[in-house]
């Protein structure tokens, strides 16, 4: 196997673990064992190991001496902390995509909403809901095309994923994301970085409350 199919090999073990485990299928506190994960998946330790790896770089899994490497666990103290850290970082993401936006860039984030509007008439799917609405904030955080912010965020996105929420699963949450967005792209639509940035803090700072009520 040469070296660049060997790196394609641990990015797609490292895809398929990061899916499971935001998937619940290795919920918080698992054991990620490098033999009994490349049995599993079929494949050789090497990229299991380096994947392992990555996902410890990602923020999503923890290793412990004696122990070995295991998903980490967020409680509501770290979620808190999460939050606020991605309601500063994303609120910049909403003014610096204001002001590097295209005409095609808008266009394309009003589709994406139109799209997330017409599936409110559909029932609730808590993962596809929380997919779609990451999508929405890494379009704009592409949009923004400022590498260490996507880079911080998509860690904390990954930390975010390990608190189990039905946040989704509640009509009402969902409904309010939709709206929450819209306000973020009129501000965008309209040249308003300061306005992108306020809608997109608020919304974050929302989601912070609903993602951890009971």
């Amino acid at each position: 196997m040469t070296t660049t199919e060997r790196e394609l090999l641990a990015e797609s073990v490292h895809a398929t673990l990061r899916e499971q485990i935001f998937a619940g299928e290795l919920p918080p506190g698992t054991a990620l064992s490098v033999p009994a994960l490349a049995a599993k998946l079929n494949v050789s330790r090497t990229p299991v190991r380096e994947a392992v790896q990555q996902l410890i770089n990602d923020g999503i899994a923890v290793y412990t001496r004696n122990a070995g490497a295991k998903v980490d666990t967020v409680d509501d103290q770290t979620i808190r902390e999460v939050f606020a850290v991605r309601e500063v970082l994303d609120g910049l993401a909403g003014y610096q995509a204001t002001l590097r936006a295209t005409h095609r860039n808008v266009d394309d984030l009003v589709a994406m909403l139109d799209s997330q509007r017409k599936l409110l008439d559909e029932p609730a799917d808590q993962r596809r809901d929380a997919r779609l609405d990451l999508e929405f904030h890494t379009a704009i955080r592409d949009v923004a095309a400022n590498k260490p912010l996507r880079e911080a965020l998509f860690r904390l996105d990954a930390q975010a994923h390990l608190y189990r929420s039905d946040m989704w699963a509640l009509e009402a949450n969902r409904r309010i994301a939709v709206d929450e967005h819209e306000r973020i792209v009129a501000a965008i639509r309209s040249g308003d970085a300061e306005g992108a940035r306020a809608a997109s803090c608020a919304h974050v700072a929302g989601l912070a409350v609903r993602i951890r009520r009971r």
